[in-house]
């Protein structure tokens, strides 16, 4: 049996931004993962992709994982643009309206995950064990954690950042609410004929939003297409050549001729809202603790948000000889993740509602919104900040 002081269940971004936040720090860590953490990367850029906003870009060059990442999968995007399908309504960002160097960086998932493995591997203070969870056992004292490796290990904090579907959440019984929101996204990867300039464009259809975000390559995006269920069934059901077609017609041919280069992939929209996020002994974060709609691309950013401010917590109790168990620290920092990630939450609902349907009262509340906004440069200054995580 191995003794560690925290268990991170869930190799990826999130579970290891925080086992990277934790480096100078004196616990022992040990990752568990179902599933092989690094991949190799493919020619062709992946279907899932984030946007990283620049705190946590800042945070990430601070812990040594930005020098990581391959320059030619990086896609910094300095403008971004906003419009309401058959209406007036626009809006323009611009990284000159703060300023600053970028509004963000497109990365695709398993770029950052590799990058924050490799940084993981020069600590001292962390050991990665990839097998599944036969069995927890759960103690007053410690935690142990049984793997279907046969290996055992006991911990004193047990952290859940194992996706949407937690094991730990389900194993510590804490309580969720969720909504459908009756959305499936659809993700690919599209050539243009025109080049996208480092802009990230997203336009609102009656159905759903439509993301088309900068790769590295001028005339290659990443897509994030989300749609009623029905709808998004029925372009699925395209084929290529249809696909590409009204993908165009749905762009407004921004970007000229659109093409998918890549397979698509779907999966449907879901809101998850941990009621409770903090047991004894348990700390659940990332897409374990909320998930969101992909319309403002906010949940990695969330999620890494929440790996950072735990590892904060953690080291605090450290240097002042708390318990990293310690509930009075570790309520306070549910407390403060839970009041920021509600507030993301109701902005998305309150999106979804705006931007869904044709009716023509919406249309001219949303266009006059747009367009207002526009026009004020101190509100635009102030939603990129808070956009940015500034």
């Amino acid at each position: 049996m191995e003794n560690v002081d925290v268990v991170i269940v869930g190799g990826g971004m999130v579970g290891l931004c925080l086992a990277a936040a934790l480096k100078e720090s004196d616990l022992t860590i040990a990752i568990i993962s179902n599933q092989a953490v690094y991949q190799p990367l493919s020619e062709q850029p992946a279907l899932r992709v984030s946007a990283i906003n620049d705190a946590n870009r800042q945070t990430l060059q601070s812990l040594g994982v930005w020098a990581h990442l391959p320059a030619e999968r990086i896609s910094p995007y300095d403008t971004m643009t906003v419009w309401d399908k058959d209406s007036f309504g626009r809006i323009q960002f611009s990284n000159e309206d703060l300023p600053a160097e970028h509004l963000g960086h497109i990365i695709e998932n398993q770029v950052l995950v590799n990058a924050l493995l490799a940084e993981i591997q020069t600590q001292g203070n962390v050991k990665l064990i990839e097998s599944s969870i036969n069995k927890i056992l759960w103690g007053q004292s410690e935690t142990m954690v049984m793997l279907e490796n046969d290996e055992v290990v006991a911990c004193r904090l047990l952290i859940g950042a194992d996706g949407a579907n937690s094991f730990i959440r389900q194993q510590a019984q804490l309580p969720i609410t969720f909504k459908d929101y009756g959305h499936t996204a659809i993700v690919a990867t599209i050539r243009t004929t025109l080049p996208h300039d480092n802009c990230a464009r997203q336009v609102f259809t009656p159905d759903g939003p439509l993301a088309l975000l900068p790769l590295n390559d001028q005339h290659l995006c990443s897509i994030v297409w989300s749609q009623r269920n029905e709808v998004a069934n029925e372009i699925m059901a395209l084929d290529d050549i249809a696909f590409s077609h009204r993908l165009t017609a749905v762009s407004d041919s921004v970007l000229g001729v659109l093409t998918v280069e890549s397979e698509k992939s779907a999966f449907p929209l879901t809101m998850r809202y941990a009621r409770q996020w903090v047991k004894k002994g348990v700390v659940i974060i990332g897409d374990a603790a909320h998930t969101i709609h992909p319309l403002a691309g906010q949940g990695a950013n969330l999620g890494m948000r929440d790996a950072f401010a735990l590892a904060e917590v953690l080291k605090t109790c450290v240097d002042t000889d708390k318990s990293i168990t310690d509930e009075r620290r570790l309520r306070a920092f549910e407390r403060a993740r839970k009041a920021d990630t509600a507030k993301v939450i109701a902005a998305m609902e309150g999106f979804k509602t705006l931007f869904d349907g044709d009716h023509p009262l919406k249309k001219i509340v949303r266009g006059v919104g747009l367009v207002a906004t526009d026009a004020l440069p101190a509100v635009k200054r102030q939603w990129l900040a808070q956009a940015m995580g500034w």
